[in-house]
């Protein structure tokens, strides 16, 4: 069995379907502009709030088009609609099609979060992780909730982060900035998503690495942006423990492919492939405390408590600590950075294990 999906930051943060509930409800109370056709099999709420906002029509040759790639010049259209929502200036945007980690990249920028993407890949660089051109737009682009991914059923619609976008995820993304409006006074001021983001990344300092842990943390930096896929431990399809859908990593996944199948000599120390598994592995006199920890670490997550014995039931998450309380995981937002001191993780924090 592998790892279990998590809930992500709650209630900060909500889950895809909570964010669907409340723009079903908003669609609900918008009003009536004619029947919808066409909106595709999947994520039809997003894809009709956009249209109906003027952010992303339907396509000329009718229906909405969720499944095909989505063009630079209707990413530009949809950013100029879009600017005039939140009084920020429009990014330009060329035709041909945009890439996943492109479209992230450019939303960032049109929400005026550039700069904190500038800072989270410069504090990157600086501690020697070698991050890719993309990271600090990835991470910013998570922190605003504007990349989730789809339920396990469905692992196979994952797009690789530098696949061309399609309509449909786009709208997923582009209906979130809608929702701002509808739920937060201001959509760009104190309070909003972005100040909050900003607030959270400003955190973001990475302590000094020894050659061991920077090593290992260098692999798992590489896999921001990379989404969660159940039984997930590879760039592509197939895997080592069974079938996976898609490429990309579930949370224990993610550790595999750094200590395991990244030839980290740490790796010999770990044998189960669950996050439970891992947890069993370490002894209880050698369990450690959240202020204990130290990078390359692994956290565990779930019910489970520093005394307790270990049971798939009570143990449904980890991660790899970067230092500073940030850690790197797989969740619902795929792999990304996050911090530890927010409310559900401090929660349900279980204890760490140090393998470095």
């Amino acid at each position: 069995m592998r790892s279990r999906r998590v809930p992500i930051r709650l209630p900060h943060h909500m889950t895809r379907l909570k964010l669907l509930t409340i723009l079903a409800a908003l669609v609900a109370a918008a009003p009536a502009q004619g029947a919808v056709r066409g909106l595709g099999s999947w994520d039809p709420i997003a894809q009709r709030m956009v249209r109906e906002a003027g952010v992303l029509p339907s396509r000329p040759a009718g229906g909405f088009g969720g499944a095909q790639r989505l063009d630079g010049a209707e990413l530009n259209d949809a950013f100029a609609a879009l600017s005039m929502r939140l009084g920020l200036p429009a990014v330009r945007v060329w035709g041909g099609h945009v890439s996943v980690t492109r479209f992230d990249a450019l939303l960032v920028e049109q929400l005026g979060m550039s700069d904190v993407a500038q800072a989270v890949q410069a504090e990157a660089q600086r501690a020697g992780l070698r991050p890719g051109p993309r990271f600090g737009t990835e991470v910013v682009a998570r922190e605003l909730d504007l990349r989730f991914n789809h339920d396990s059923a469905h692992d196979a619609q994952e797009l690789y982060p530098w696949e061309a976008i399609t309509r449909a995820e786009a709208a997923w993304s582009l209906a979130i900035v809608l929702q701002w409006g509808h739920t937060q006074p201001e959509a760009v001021g104190p309070g909003s998503q972005q100040a909050y983001a900003r607030d959270v990344l400003s955190h973001f300092v990475l302590p000094a690495y020894t050659r061991a842990q920077r090593a290992a943390l260098r692999i798992a930096v590489s896999k921001v942006g990379m989404p969660y896929i159940w039984g997930g431990e590879t760039d592509w399809a197939g895997s080592w423990f069974g079938w996976q859908a898609h490429g990309g990593y579930d949370c224990s996944g993610l550790v595999w492919r750094v200590f395991i199948l990244g030839r980290q000599p740490a790796g010999a120390r770990i044998h189960g492939r669950t996050a439970a598994a891992m947890a069993a592995e370490i002894p209880r006199s050698q369990r450690l405390r959240m202020d204990e920890t130290q990078p390359g670490d692994l956290l565990f997550f779930g019910r489970a408590r520093i005394w307790s014995r270990v049971t798939e039931a009570n143990v449904t998450h980890v991660g790899i600590a970067i230092g500073n309380g940030w850690m790197i995981n797989s969740s619902s937002q795929g792999v990304t950075i996050a911090p530890l001191w927010e409310d559900w993780r401090v929660k349900g924090f279980s204890f760490a294990g140090r393998i470095l």
